[in-house]
Formats: structure tokens, sequence, C-alpha cells
């Protein structure tokens, strides 16, 4: 078994007190409740630099509103962080709670976005959707902050 690698002496680590999820020997899974409760944020080590974060889920699933049947899509989360950076594990399980929930891609969109930054007040954010073809057609939607 290897042993795990130590910081170096003086090196600053990663704040993960606030963090309930990652780690977690259970997890708890909802499906039809997507809530921006579930998101977790952590501290930013480099508040000064303008970098750009890309998370991309490619299985995400929700379902049609009207008929009930499942819709299967890409989401797309770019960000630049200010203070606060949003925890992978969390974003995971707020986007498989689209998993039985129905909404058109067009709110699901700018539901993530708004989410989003209610939980880490990004300087800057895209989402952006891209869901399979349904009768011929493939939908992509993006919501940008600040608009």
């Amino acid at each position: 078994m290897p042993k795990k690698a130590l910081p170096k002496k003086g090196a600053r680590q990663d704040d993960l007190t606030g963090l309930r999820k990652l780690g977690a020997s259970r997890t708890a899974y909802r499906y039809e409740a997507p809530s921006r409760d579930i998101l977790e944020t952590f501290e930013n080590r480099f508040p000064e630099r303008d970098y750009t974060v890309e998370l991309t889920c490619p299985e995400f699933t929700s379902l049609c509103p009207k008929t009930g049947q499942p819709d299967f899509g890409t989401i797309r989360i770019q960000y630049r962080p200010k203070d606060r950076c949003v925890e992978s594990k969390s974003l995971k399980l707020y986007l498989l709670a689209f998993r039985n929930h129905g909404s058109f891609v067009e709110s699901i969109v700018n539901t993530i976005l708004n989410d989003l930054v209610a939980a880490c007040d990004p300087r800057w954010m895209r989402v952006t959707g891209t869901f399979t073809p349904r009768g011929g057609i493939t939908i992509a939607c993006s919501a940008e902050h600040p608009d």
C-alpha cells in the first residue's frame, strides 16, 4: 500500500471542514428534488488569479414535463471563481436530483445557473445543456452570469 504524500512544510492545505458530502461513508440520493441546498463550496485558494474551471456531466437525465419520457443530455459548466469553488461530489448529487424531475431544457439550464451563482458567487459563469435528439431535433441552451 503506497504512503500518502505529505504536504510540503509550510504548504497551505484546503479547508475541508464545511464539506459534508465529500468522503461521506453513506450518500443520500434524491432523484426528484433538485435544490441548491445540495450544493457545497470550498475556499478558492487563488482568488487573485483569473482562471476558468470547467465541469462536464455527459450523463445528465431529466424528464419531459409533458410526456414524462426521459431526456438525456450533457451539462457543461464553466466559471471563473471569486472566493468560493463548487465541490464536485455535491454538484454530482445536485445534477442527479434532476433524474425524475420534469422540466424543459431551457428551465433546467437557467435553474442550474441560478443555483450555482447563489452557491459560489463567481466572477463569471456559463451553463450549457446539449440534449440528445427527440423527433430528429437536438436542443442546446446556454445561459450566462453576468448577463
